[in-house]
């Protein structure tokens, strides 16, 4: 009798165990998402923001039925059911992956949609859900380490869906699960593998943009510094590469292009001799491999843009790295994009009154471009107010995360504020020309009916998850 009068004086209530910052900003984005929607289309005249007909009439539905989504994950759904039917519903969602590339429709080059009568539905949104609960379920059990057939295994759970989703043409959802990278490196992935990625996409960058020669050079810089690190050698480099930078300023403009290619020669030389060398040294194999591994990126590079890549996907690309310059073709959406964003100014030119959205200059303005609607018609304050909410946010999310008693819902977690910030970090990096044009919704604020209620479940999931571990302290 004691033990359970003590139980149930220590049980907080239901509404005082939910984190009212995150719901908080969810409800705010969602709104301001419609408000936005709304704006989007008003050029065309709708009868009323809630008009069936128009598209803010139908968000408007969807935010309804995600709210309802909301109350039964908080409510009817035991969160300690998520960790059991986490397999059943990653296969179920690769299954349904593979089927829509046979049975699926187009839907504006994306052959990754079911036609359901009026509604469609993308089986790519709940695929990010089915991923984050199947790697908190493997990653949770105890014993895990990440490493050996662990980590091979927890690579394989993100790598099949991500892949499927690659074969359906739908690359932006693809590239959203680099987010879980966050995670991976939360439970202990070493950040060198953060940093080898990143000096792939450098090498590629490099390659097509200069030379094999440049990124070569590149290549063995960085292989060096990562010797040297290893080696505890790095300030001798420091204090020779230093002085030698420096001199290279005074050399006179007829002799630095061959002064510098002489430098670089040597140091090449320098740098093969130095790997083989010390190849027998276990951190030498790693060197190594970063060499060997950057070396088939380099000399791959120019088959993956020429033949691997879609001619369109070329052409964002080209547009995004000042490669070429096509604001009549494919770098329109984001010339008109930044066009609108720029004339905002500071306070926006007011709700409804933005010209570039009135006229319908830019392409998905309500959908994949809607952040240039927020600039046009609320500015770079209205700008700030958004990122600061999925800021907030995701902080919010981490907080919990680490206060999480669960390995289960930090994991989880850690998934949730990774694609909400790549969504977040491409989306707007796509509206400002920093980003190739890849088709990625806004997440809570982007028109669209999968998007909203993936979104929503995957965030309540945890909200509930965390609810859970709140009721008793």
């Amino acid at each position: 009798m004691y033990l359970q009068g003590s139980y149930s004086s220590g049980r907080r209530p239901t509404t005082k165990s939910l984190d009212w910052w995150i719901i908080g900003c969810y409800l705010a984005l969602i709104f301001f998402g419609w408000m936005n929607i709304y704006a989007s289309i008003a050029s065309e005249e709708p009868s009323s923001i809630f008009a069936w007909s128009c598209r803010s009439g139908k968000q408007f539905v969807w935010i309804l039925t995600s709210l309802g989504l909301a109350g039964i994950i908080l409510f009817l759904i035991p969160p300690k059911a998520y960790e059991t039917i986490a397999p059943i519903l990653y296969a179920i969602t690769v299954f349904l992956l593979i089927a829509v590339i046979f049975v699926g429709s187009d839907i504006k080059g994306s052959h990754s949609w079911f036609k359901l009568g009026p509604v469609s539905f993308q089986p790519a949104e709940i695929s990010k859900i089915a991923t984050s609960l199947m790697l908190a379920s493997f990653m949770c059990r105890g014993g895990y380490r990440m490493k050996g057939r662990n980590f091979w295994l927890t690579v394989a759970i993100i790598l099949l869906p991500m892949l499927i989703i690659v074969a359906e043409k739908e690359t932006g959802s693809a590239l959203v699960y680099i987010g879980f990278i966050f995670m991976l490196y939360r439970e202990g992935l070493s950040g060198w593998f953060i940093g080898i990625i990143g000096l792939a996409i450098l090498l590629f960058i490099l390659t097509i943009t200069t030379s094999p020669f440049v990124s070569t050079l590149i290549l063995l810089g960085c292989v060096t510094f990562f010797d040297m690190y290893q080696g505890d050698e790095l300030k001798w480099w420091i204090y020779i590469g230093i002085p030698v930078l420096v001199g290279l300023c005074f050399v006179p403009a007829a002799y630095k292009t061959a002064v510098i290619t002489a430098v670089c020669g040597i140091y090449a030389v320098w740098s093969g001799w130095r790997a083989f060398r010390n190849f027998h040294h276990k951190f030498r194999w790693a060197t190594l491999m970063v060499l060997i591994g950057g070396m088939i990126m380099i000399f791959s590079a120019d088959f993956i843009f020429e033949k691997v890549l879609k001619d369109y996907q070329r052409g964002r690309i080209e547009v995004l790295l000042g490669m070429k310059d096509d604001i009549v073709g494919v770098g329109y959406n984001v010339h008109q994009s930044k066009i609108a964003i720029g004339s905002g100014g500071f306070f926006g030119k007011g709700f409804c009154q933005g010209t570039q959205t009135a006229y319908g200059f830019v392409p998905e303005q309500s959908t994949d471009f809607i952040f240039c609607t927020v600039g046009e018609e609320w500015g770079f304050a209205g700008c700030l107010f958004v990122i600061l909410l999925y800021g907030l946010l995701i902080w919010r999310i981490i907080i919990d995360s680490e206060h999480s008693r669960e390995s289960f819902t930090r994991i989880y977690g850690y998934c949730l504020a990774g694609c909400l910030f790549m969504h977040l970090f491409i989306n707007v990096g796509m509206t400002l020309g920093l980003m190739p044009v890849i088709g990625i919704p806004l997440p809570f604020m982007s028109y669209g009916g999968s998007s909203i209620w993936a979104f929503t479940i995957m965030l309540f999931i945890f909200v509930a998850l965390d609810r859970n571990e709140r009721k008793y302290f």
